[in-house]
């Protein structure tokens, strides 16, 4: 019994893992989640109108969009027609101008400057929106004319709108 060999027992290492890198790793998504689901939340403008006073007070309303809204139609035959607020109550009143600097840029630059010295009054206004509607009757040769205009008096703020009212279609046949 004596020749029998030794066992030779293995020696038990203690096994301790590092979690530095989980850690790590686990709060780099927390922060990833946080921050998605804050950016995934839904953004709300509220339009209302301001409240002045109690309730059976009539509302005022502000006219400042019509200060600065200014409708441009192209017709047929190099025709443009332009007014400036609503058309049931126009500002300035539907006018058949040219294109070119003696025309319709003439009147953008008048009214932008027009808004700029009514806004230095204290209106919060920054700049005039263009409406731009396009008949299928005019050509692209007038909308890239009216849109170079729109660069020229650096006018920020215009839309391409190809409908029409019925109002607007009865000025466009009639001037």
């Amino acid at each position: 019994m004596e020749n029998l060999p030794k066992k030779i027992r293995s020696k038990k290492l203690s096994t301790r893992v590092d979690l530095t890198a989980m850690v790590s790793v686990s709060f780099l998504l927390i922060i990833f989640f946080m921050v998605t689901i804050e950016l995934a939340k839904p953004r709300v403008l509220v339009l209302d109108s301001p409240d002045y006073g109690c309730c059976d007070c009539p509302r005022y309303y502000s006219h400042e969009g019509e200060n600065r809204s200014i409708t441009v139609m192209l017709g047929e035959n190099n025709k443009l027609i332009y007014y400036m607020g609503l058309l049931e109550s126009p500002m300035v009143s539907p006018k058949e101008i040219k294109y070119g600097k003696d025309g319709i840029r003439r009147e953008l630059l008048q009214r932008k400057n027009n808004l700029l010295k009514y806004a230095a009054n204290g209106a919060k206004l920054e700049n005039i929106t263009v409406i731009i509607k396009p008949s299928k009757k005019s050509n692209y040769k007038n909308l890239i004319d009216i849109l170079n205009e729109m660069e020229i008096a650096k006018i920020s703020t215009y839309a391409i709108v190809p409908e029409f009212t019925p109002e607007e279609s009865k000025l466009l046949a009639s001037k």
